[in-house]
C-alpha cells in the first residue's frame, strides 16, 4: 500500500495506462457532464430543459412524452449519474469495486439509448408527436449504446 502511494506521490509521474482506460474514461467524463447537465437539471426543472435545448416540449412530443422524458432525467439523476461517477472515479483510482460500478452504469448506458429510439420509431405519426427530425437520435445514440456495450466488454476482459 505504501509503495502504491509513492507512485501517486510523485510529481509528474503517472501509472501506465493502457488505450482502453482512456477510452473509457475520456468519453464517460464527457458522458457525465452531459447528463449532469441535460438530465440533472432536467429533473430539478423540466422546463429549463426545453428552454435549453436538451429536451422536448410537450408541444413537440405530447404531456405523456415529457412524462417519460422526465422520468428518465429524474432516474439519471438519482440512479445513473450517482453510479458513473463513482464508477468512473473508483476506476480511475483502480479500486476493485469500480468495475463492477461501472459496468452497471455502462448497461444503464446501453439500455436508455435503445428505449429512446424505440419511442421514437413506435411514436412515429402519433398525435400530438411532432419531431421534425429524428437525425440527431439516430447519429448520437446508436454511438452512446455501442460505447456502453464496449466499455462493458473491456471491463469483463480485465478480470
Amino acid at each position: 500500500m505504501l509503495d502504491l502511494g509513492r507512485r501517486f506521490l510523485e510529481v509528474g509521474r503517472l501509472p501506465q495506462r493502457r488505450l482502453e482506460f482512456w477510452l473509457l474514461q475520456g468519453p464517460g467524463w464527457l458522458l457525465l457532464v452531459y447528463l449532469v447537465y441535460a438530465q440533472g437539471l432536467s429533473a430539478l426543472d423540466y422546463e429549463l430543459g426545453v428552454a435549453m435545448g436538451t429536451q422536448e416540449s410537450a408541444a413537440v412530443i405530447t404531456e405523456v412524452g415529457t412524462a417519460f422524458w422526465y422520468g428518465f432525467a429524474f432516474g439519471d439523476l438519482v440512479i445513473y449519474i450517482p453510479l458513473l461517477a463513482a464508477g468512473l472515479v473508483g476506476h480511475w483510482v483502480g479500486r476493485g469495486w469500480a468495475r463492477a460500478m461501472l459496468s452497471t452504469a455502462l448497461g444503464i448506458t446501453v439500455y436508455w439509448p435503445i428505449v429512446c429510439l424505440a419511442a421514437v420509431v413506435a411514436a412515429r405519426g402519433a398525435d400530438g408527436w411532432e419531431v421534425a427530425n429524428e437525425a440527431p437520435y439516430w447519429i448520437v445514440l446508436p454511438v452512446i449504446a455501442v460505447w456502453g456495450a464496449w466499455g462493458i466488454w473491456v471491463l469483463i476482459q480485465a478480470e
